[in-house]
This record gives structure tokens, C-alpha cells and sequence, in this order.
């Protein structure tokens, strides 16, 4: 692969340790790494990319996602129902699925995605009916072109057990296991740079039992891998944690080893003062989903109290069931909005909102190597047109989140382009926008 310059960016907000922008600057990129920052690089050798009258800015980062639900958007029955509720109107829909439909909804949610400005994605994929795979998702990832952590996860207490999901999607939990390390063994690439990783992510409490919770950390553990669930996200799951478990949630992740700096939970909407000092000792992460929390009336997570703790943050889209949307660059603005609501004007700027989907999201994600546009980072660069409608008359293009755009005119991925004039280069779009609706045309008319 040649050498990539990407020259005279109107801005570039580096979100590197200093936080930096730079006016009329260049990268070098070399083996999807980039190796110099700074003004009229030389431009010998390399393919050029003219950034005049963009906005460049890291890969966005997305923390918390459920790819399959790309092809259940908007189901009637589901789309004002609360967790519980919502989750028992699609269960049997989700049944149905099978390897074709893990992989062509993950291919269409990870291309929304990419046009948002997603560079690195985790999934978090818990039922496998009909011989679905993590391998579905995983593939699709491979042809996308985007870096992506999948997580193994995984439903085995079924309605008659008193879990909610239905007993078809439950298994077995020593298969849980067992296929676990077949994946991570199969795709798990621990190095800096590595394209896929792969972790370990039972459900939720209200899903597994506590044995699987308590099994699959240690699996996790010795296997290097990282570990995320479900916890905290609205008020029926502290109740059911006080139920179940004479404890908050807080209390129930720590007893089972669930906390640590390989641990991350998403949405953590109902954390209390506690709970927040403990992931904040522990070194705990969290996927923020605003945008699915005000969807499914959940609420306004303590993202303010969390961040000046000293609790790792980032952000996550989660299902596009209860998004529905997959816009990494929407979600870092609904932060932003969320969390002045919740706490003042003066809660939270754009360029924090830019950090936590950036460098938080990979801070998260257990990436040192991503995150931040700096001399040794990998070449994940999102870039935005600042000539549209959206930044007309913008007095600062660089607080991006506040006027836009929120779609990407170009995108690198380990300095590979995979969009190109706001369109995807990677895959075919018309020809997967078409299978995928097929397929969820069949699964509504069943």
C-alpha cells in the first residue's frame, strides 16, 4: 500500500494528549500508521488526499452496538414499549433470523456507521438461533473494512427459568464457553493494530445466571480478552437486581468480577454515587447510549458525575431496535445536549462530547493504539466537508457537534479509504440496502 498524505486541512482537531488543532495541516500515513504531522509535508511518493476545506478529526468510536437489530427498525408493537416490554416483542422476531440475516444486518449497520465517521465498532451479539454464528459478523466486518470488537455474548436463562428471553434463544452455558474460546481462539488478535478482537459478553443479569457471569470472567481473564454486559439501564433492572440478588447492580458486577480495566458495561443509566466511585477505583468503563435511553424512556445517564470521577466513557449507538438510528456522530451531540439538560448550559462542550466519541471510546475499548491523531497512532481518519449547508455561516467549524455535518465526506481505516465523497467504496450499498430489505420485508410478513 502506498504512502498517504492527507494535506491542508482547514482544521484538525487531533484530540492527541495536548488536544491540539491545527490550521492548514497535513498527515503522512505509512503501513496504516501515521508517521508525521505538521505543515507542507513532502508529497513525493505518496497518493494525496486534498482535506482544503475540510474538518478532520479521529475515527469515531463506537462502544455498545447490536448489529443484528438493523433489521428490526421501527417494529409496530415495539417502538413505545420500556425495556422489558420491548425486548419481549422482539424476541420472537430475533428467532427467526439465521446466518444471513447476522450478516447482511451487520454489513448495512456497520456502513451507516462508517458513514457517520465510525472507524472501530464493538458488537455485542447474544442469541444465535437457526446456526448463526459470531463468524457472520465478523465476516462482515472483514469486507466493510471497518476495526471491529466483537463480543461473544450470550442468553441462558430462558421464561422458564424466569428470565425474559424465550427458551429457544437460550443455550446450553457449557456450549456458552466452549464456543467462546473457539472464537477467541479463531479471531482474537491481541497486537497493537489488529483488526478484529474479540471478547466475552454475557447478556445481561436478567439473562444468565450468576454462575455463567462468574465462569465467563474467569474464561475472559485467562484468555486476555475484555468483558462487557448489560447493566444499570433503567429502573425495572435495579429493581430486578434488588429482587434477584439483594443488591444493586453495582454491588452484583463487583462480587463476580465484573469490574476492572478489562471490563466495560453499557448504559449504567441508574448508577448511584457508590457505584460510580467503584468503577472509578476500578478502572470500569462505560458505553453511553443517549440516544436508545431517551428512546426507551430509560433516562439521562450521570455522564457529568461519572466524567469528573475520574470513570471511563465513551459511546455506543446501541441497537438500531431502539435507536434507530446508527449515527456515531448524532450520538456524540445527543451528549452533549443530554447532559446540559440534565446539569446547565456549561455541562458539557462540543470538543468534549468529539473526545468522549473519540479517544474515550478507545480508552474503553482497551485501544491505546487508536482514538487520536497523533505520530504513531493508527491511521483511523474521519473527514468532514465544511462548505455544506450545515457549516454555513459557523463561526467555529471546529466545534463540529454544534452545526455539523453529521455524515462523513471521506473515511480511513488503518489509512485504507472505505468512504469516498460521502458514499461507500468498500461494498456494493444498492445491492446490500436492497437483500436487506427483502429480508426484513420476509421476517414482517411471517
Amino acid at each position: 500500500m502506498p504512502d498517504l498524505l492527507i494535506k491542508n486541512a482547514d482544521v484538525m482537531l487531533t484530540m492527541d494528549d495536548t488536544r491540539r488543532e491545527l490550521l492548514g495541516a497535513d498527515i503522512l500515513i505509512k503501513d496504516g500508521v501515521i508517521s508525521a504531522i505538521g505543515h507542507s509535508l513532502p508529497a513525493e511518493g505518496c497518493d494525496v488526499f486534498n482535506a482544503q476545506g475540510k474538518i478532520v478529526t479521529p475515527g469515531l468510536v463506537n462502544t455498545h452496538h447490536h448489529l443484528y437489530q438493523t433489521l428490526t427498525r421501527a417494529v409496530p408493537g415495539a417502538q413505545d414499549a420500556l425495556l422489558f416490554g420491548w425486548l419481549q416483542r422482539l424476541y420472537p422476531i430475533w428467532a427467526r433470523f439465521g446466518p444471513e440475516e447476522m450478516f447482511v444486518s451487520a454489513q448495512i449497520g456497520l456502513a451507516e456507521l462508517a458513514l457517520s465517521g465510525c472507524t472501530l465498532t464493538s458488537d455485542h451479539l447474544y442469541l444465535y438461533p437457526n446456526g448463526a454464528r459470531l463468524d457472520d459478523t465478523i465476516a462482515a466486518a472483514n469486507e466493510v473494512g471497518m476495526r471491529f470488537h466483537a463480543t461473544r455474548g450470550a442468553m441462558s436463562i430462558g421464561e422458564s427459568d424466569g428470565g425474559l428471553p424465550p427458551d429457544a434463544l437460550v443455550e446450553d452455558e457449557a456450549a456458552i464457553l466452549n464456543d467462546s474460546i473457539r472464537v477467541i481462539d479463531a479471531f482474537h488478535d491481541p497486537k497493537p493494530g489488529a483488526m478484529v478482537r474479540v471478547g466475552v459478553a454475557p447478556c445481561s443479569p436478567f439473562s444468565v445466571s450468576r454462575d455463567l457471569m462468574r465462569d465467563a470472567a474467569l474464561l475472559a481473564r485467562d484468555k486476555g480478552v475484555m468483558m462487557h454486559t448489560h447493566l444499570a439501564e433503567n429502573d425495572e433492572d435495579i429493581a430486578y437486581s434488588l429482587e434477584k440478588f439483594g443488591c444493586r447492580p453495582g454491588q452484583y458486577a463487583e462480587d463476580l468480577g465484573w469490574t476492572g480495566d478489562d471490563v466495560w458495561h453499557a448504559h449504567c443509566v441508574k448508577l448511584d454515587a457508590q457505584e460510580i466511585d467503584l468503577f472509578a477505583r476500578s478502572r470500569t468503563g462505560v458505553a453511553h447510549c443517549p440516544c436508545s435511553n431517551c428512546r426507551l424512556g430509560s433516562g439521562i445517564a450521570p455522564v457529568r458525575a461519572m466524567r469528573d470521577a475520574g470513570v471511563k466513557v465513551g459511546l455506543g449507538v446501541d441497537g438500531s431496535a431502539s435507536n434507530d438510528i446508527g449515527n456515531l456522530a448524532a450520538e456524540a451531540r445527543q451528549v452533549m445536549l443530554l447532559q446540559r439538560v440534565q446539569s446547565g448550559a456549561d455541562a458539557m462542550s462540543a470538543r468534549e462530547a468529539l473526545e468522549i466519541a473519540t479517544r474515550g471510546g478507545a480508552q474503553v475499548l482497551g485501544r491505546d493504539d487508536c482514538g487520536q491523531i497523533a505520530v504513531g497512532m493508527r491511521a483511523d481518519i474521519a473527514v468532514w466537508d465544511a462548505n455544506g449547508i450545515e457549516n454555513a455561516g459557523s463561526w467555529d467549524p471546529a466545534a463540529l457537534l454544534l452545526a455539523g455535518p453529521t455524515k462523513v465526506d471521506a473515511l480511513f481505516v488503518e489509512g485504507r479509504q472505505i468512504v469516498a465523497e460521502g458514499r461507500m467504496t468498500s461494498i456494493d450499498m444498492c445491492k446490500a440496502i436492497t437483500r436487506q430489505n427483502d429480508l426484513a420485508r420476509k421476517l414482517a410478513e411471517g
